[in-house]
Formats: C-alpha cells, sequence, structure tokens
C-alpha cells in the first residue's frame, strides 16, 4: 500500500522527455539550466549535450555563467568531449544575458537544432542574480523561446531544495529537474515534496561524475529505492 501510494505521488504518467523537437525537424529548440552554486549545473548540461549527439542532433552550449571562471572552461572541456561548439564571454565578469543571446544567435545562425544555456549558481536569497536569471530566459526568447528549463537539485539537499523549486519556478518557467548525487547515501526524497508542490516532473537523475552517468527518471525503480527494495 505504501509502494502504491508513493507511486502515486511521483506520477509514472507524467511526460518525462525533454521537450527539444525531434532530429531534422528544422527548428531551434532552446534548454536553459539553472539552480544554486555547486549542485552540478555545468556537469548536467555536458551530459545532456553528449546524450543528443548520440541522438544525431547538433548542438551549441551557451557558457553564460561569467561569475565562475572555471566554469567556461569545463563547459569548453565538455564541448571538445561531445564535439560541440560553445560560445563563451570575451572577459570575465560579461553579463550573463549577452553571452546567452550571442550563444542563441550563432545556434540560429548554424542552423543547430539545440541550444543549452549554462547559467551561474545563484542563491535564491539573492535577488538581483534571480533577476538576472530572468533576464537571460526574456534575451533568449527574442531568438528561440526556451523549451525547456531544468532546475538541477542535489538529491542531499532536503526540504531546501523545495524552497530553490519555489523561488526559481517565479523566476523562470520551469519543466523539469535533474536530481543530482542520487549515487551516494542520498535518497532523494526531495522529488515527492517538490513535484506536488509545482507539478514539474524530474527528468534526469545523476549517478556519478562520469559522462554517461545520467539517466531518465525511473518512477518505479525511484519508489523501490525508498523503500530499500
Amino acid at each position: 500500500m505504501l509502494r502504491a501510494a508513493l507511486l502515486d505521488v511521483v506520477d509514472p504518467t507524467l511526460d518525462r522527455s525533454l521537450a527539444l523537437g525531434a532530429a531534422g525537424d528544422g527548428a531551434l529548440h532552446t534548454a536553459i539550466v539553472v539552480g544554486v552554486n555547486g549542485v552540478g549545473k555545468t556537469t548536467t548540461v555536458g551530459k545532456i549535450a553528449r546524450v543528443l549527439v548520440a541522438q544525431d542532433r547538433t548542438v551549441v552550449l551557451g557558457a553564460a555563467d561569467t561569475f565562475r571562471a572555471a566554469a567556461a572552461d569545463q563547459l569548453e572541456t565538455w564541448g571538445a568531449r561531445v564535439g560541440v561548439p560553445v560560445v563563451r564571454a570575451h572577459v570575465d565578469g560579461a553579463d550573463p544575458a549577452s553571452v546567452a543571446y550571442e550563444a542563441a544567435d550563432r545556434a540560429r545562425a548554424e542552423s543547430a537544432e539545440v541550444l543549452l544555456v549554462d547559467t551561474a549558481g545563484r542563491l535564491q536569497n539573492k535577488q538581483g542574480l534571480m533577476d538576472e536569471l530572468g533576464k537571460i530566459v526574456r534575451v533568449v526568447s527574442k531568438v528561440s523561446p526556451p523549451s525547456e528549463v531544468l532546475l538541477v537539485l542535489d538529491a542531499t539537499t532536503g526540504q531546501n531544495g523545495l524552497t530553490q523549486a519555489r523561488v526559481f519556478g517565479q523566476v523562470a518557467p520551469l519543466t523539469g529537474i535533474v536530481l543530482t548525487k542520487l549515487d551516494g547515501t542520498a535518497k532523494g526524497g526531495i522529488v515527492l515534496a517538490v513535484q506536488r508542490e509545482l507539478g514539474v516532473p524530474v527528468k534526469f537523475v545523476g549517478l556519478g561524475e562520469g559522462a554517461d552517468d545520467l539517466a531518465p527518471f525511473d518512477p518505479e525503480g525511484f519508489v523501490d529505492s525508498l523503500l530499500g527494495q
């Protein structure tokens, strides 16, 4: 009975696929990845790019995290690894929205199918940073309105993850969650609260640091792990 009740909350019927169109449809589809510091956004962007390239999609990465010097370098490493171009700022501390727009412009000019935008980690209580995130969404929308805004949550975060989800949901139109660090002791029970609060499905889980350690979310497997089965 408990398993059935938990499955009902997780809701296996939710569409957990990425809404990024189909290969060869001739349109540019955009995904923006958001979240607080240290949850694994840049790594998640790289892993999603790898999945898309394996599906023969053409991808451009936008390094809109201009505050953390290593972020663009890290994204370029992923770009080189999976064979996709990365648009980054010409100077440190550049306007993230302008970088995101430049990436969208290049993706359109090169007839790419998918644009993935990495954003700076931001605390949900820093209004200036949250406003900036809203600006990134608005600017990119001038070229290609995001069909995915993915919130990356650390599976170990506990109830603070619900607060993060609420605030990010007020600034950007969240479409899905990526739950990272599920390879440790975390059970990721925050999924139940976030899905119930926002009605936004978990689409992927991160199970490690490797390029292939990103898996589609399996509702039944997740519930079984919560119950220790």
